[in-house]
């Protein structure tokens, strides 16, 4: 008697996970053929990239700020650090994101603010935040927003607090002299290339810590 072959179940993804993934490219592309600076790519971060940028996230250890949270990717890697869902916060100004973050993540605070007035509308006071996870296409963007956006961040973050960002250059994507005049430094966290393009993450912190 011949037996049929078993199906790998560590190969078969469950049918609602492929559903999600399916809707979360979609709701992707559309932003970005909507808006193609602002989204910077046409596929949504993979679970690789992720990681890195939220390895250094202590879910014991204060609240966590997230910029610009697309389709979730980094929004459910750091809440799978075990990070309760009430000590994060996510700012989202393309309004179908934000739509879909709320439906996904309906605990997360998520906030239609631009970055570099986020202190306006966050719950936690200035100071109080371990670090700020960025998905903004800083690439995209000229040097004074980079310098209004860390400026806010830091203004947020506690002592020792970093600000990640990642980046599909082999550089940090922010200038020397820009760092320089805000009292800033950089260090590379690491690379991945199983990310579409290849990117690489990046920690922001104070200069003498």
């Amino acid at each position: 008697m011949q037996h049929k072959p078993k199906r790998s179940r560590a190969l078969a993804l469950p049918r609602s996970e492929c559903r999600s993934r399916a809707t979360e490219y979609l709701d992707f592309l559309a932003a970005w053929v909507s808006k193609p600076r602002q989204t910077a790519s046409v596929v949504p971060s993979s679970r690789y990239l992720a990681r890195l940028m939220v390895e250094h996230i202590n879910p014991d250890d204060g609240r966590v700020l997230e910029l610009g949270g697309g389709t979730g990717v980094f929004t459910r890697a750091i809440l799978g650090t075990g990070l309760p869902p009430e000590k994060l916060e996510v700012v989202e100004i393309n309004p179908a994101f934000a739509r879909g973050l709320r439906r996904h993540f309906p605990q997360v605070s998520v906030l239609e603010t631009p970055a570099q007035i986020v202190s306006a509308s966050a719950a936690g006071e200035p100071g109080e935040y371990q670090a700020v996870i960025s998905g903004l296409p800083l690439l995209a963007m000229d040097r004074q927003m980079h310098a209004d956006i860390l400026s806010e961040s830091f203004r947020m973050l506690r002592p020792g607090g970093g600000f990640i960002q990642f980046t599909y250059s082999m550089r940090p994507p922010v200038s020397r002299e820009i760092l320089d005049a805000l009292d800033l430094d950089v260090v590379r966290v690491g690379q991945t290339v199983r990310n579409f393009p290849p990117a690489t993450v990046f920690r922001f912190f104070r200069k003498g810590e």
